[in-house]
């Protein structure tokens, strides 16, 4: 990969940040593409044109996956290639059905080796195993449609059971425990020493990380590309980039102007005291530059484990918290096509999933259902 800087030549009115994140994915979906066969040119068009850049990207890792499968375990595997790019249409032509289900398979777990010579085992649950699935799936139909094999294969791949709606259990925290989460970001109370030398410094902007995820339902990128300019408080609102490039508006509420205020007049560096590529993002490591999403995951999930009683590993998601802005603002009686519209759900149904979550009706049944002391009173 080069050293070079990219220069960014913006005459988009997206901020500089949002373009050149959008201009990182690009690039690793061509560094993916250089990689596979020339051939796939077309494919790599028809990606381009037809799903979401980080859909893309994904798809793409997989292709490059599967292909490297092939020329070490498939029946292709007894022709010697020295890398991927030299597979043709007539070996995929050669695969079967049967082989995509085996490497399916293959996937649930598997061993490689690291840099060190250490095994490494991967392990897949059925969600990733559909993502695989599709990405070769959409890869054969588009390969039969184009005439480069000469049959489709994807009817006979084996399906993947994935819960259905009602059976998944929505992972997200109760207004008791967001609570919790707060007054842990607020007090340090819960964390470590080491810990501590650190929240001194962070609490303002790990309060307000975690208040706008379950206020409005950020999903990850759209949190950490937020800059000191999306906030118009003469209006009352923010501005976020969502999937697809589409801009949104987010009304402010008075504890995001509490907790905004006290994080960039208290804490936040001065913008003199930034590098110019960092003056203007919002949320800040104490090295001065924006944080990473690998970052922001680490806090979420130290004060969500916080809350929950659990360890650090087993804290939540960003996208749990997502979960719970959702749960909590049907909770409160609001409407399902509202709640769409603020989460940027892209189907009724999505949000449907999160109105049917009865965990607190659960508790509710259990809390006066004891057994034992209570029965002896009952007699």
């Amino acid at each position: 990969m080069s050293g070079k800087k990219v220069i960014l030549h913006n005459k988009s009115d997206k901020p500089d940040n949002v373009v050149e994140r959008e201009n990182e994915i690009q690039e690793r979906c061509e560094r993916i593409e250089s990689e596979l066969p020339k051939w796939m040119r077309g494919f790599f068009m028809y990606l381009k044109n037809g799903i979401l850049p980080m859909s893309r990207l994904s798809y793409l890792g997989d292709i490059r996956f599967f292909f490297n499968y092939l020329i070490k375990e498939s029946v292709i595997a007894e022709k010697k290639y020295e890398s991927i790019s030299q597979i043709t249409p007539g070996d995929l032509d050669q695969i079967t059905s049967v082989d995509v289900n085996i490497y399916i398979d293959y996937c649930r777990r598997y061993k490689v080796k690291d840099k060190d010579g250490n095994d490494v085992v991967y392990q897949n649950q059925n969600s990733r195993l559909s993502h695989k699935k599709s990405a070769v799936s959409v890869l054969f139909k588009y390969l039969y449609r184009d005439g480069l094999v000469s049959k489709n294969i994807t009817d006979g791949f084996d399906p993947i059971r994935m819960p259905k709606p009602g059976e998944r259990e929505i992972k997200a925290l109760q207004d008791d425990e967001v609570m919790k989460m707060l007054d842990a970001v607020q007090t340090g109370e819960g964390l470590t020493g080491h810990e501590k030398s650190y929240w001194e410094k962070t609490k303002l902007r790990d309060k307000l990380i975690l208040l706008l995820l379950v206020t409005y339902g950020l999903r990850l990128s759209e949190l950490q590309q937020l800059n000191i300019s999306s906030f118009n408080f003469d209006r009352g609102e923010f501005k976020i980039y969502r999937k697809r490039g589409k801009e949104s508006i987010m009304p402010i509420n008075r504890t995001i102007t509490e907790a905004w205020n006290d994080y960039v007049n208290i804490e936040r560096p001065k913008e003199e005291d930034l590098p110019q590529e960092s003056r203007d993002a919002l949320l800040l490591s104490l090295q001065g530059s924006r944080l990473t999403d690998r970052q922001i995951r680490q806090i979420v999930k130290k004060y969500t484990s916080i809350s929950m009683g659990t360890t650090r590993d087993n804290g939540y998601s960003p996208h749990k918290l997502r979960a719970t802005a959702a749960t909590s603002l049907i909770g409160r009686g609001n409407s399902i096509y509202d709640v769409q519209e603020l989460m940027d759900h892209d189907n009724v149904t999505t949000t449907q999933l999160y109105a049917a979550h009865k965990l607190n009706t659960k508790r509710e049944l259990i809390k006066n259902f004891e057994w034992g002391e209570d029965l002896k009173k009952d007699e």
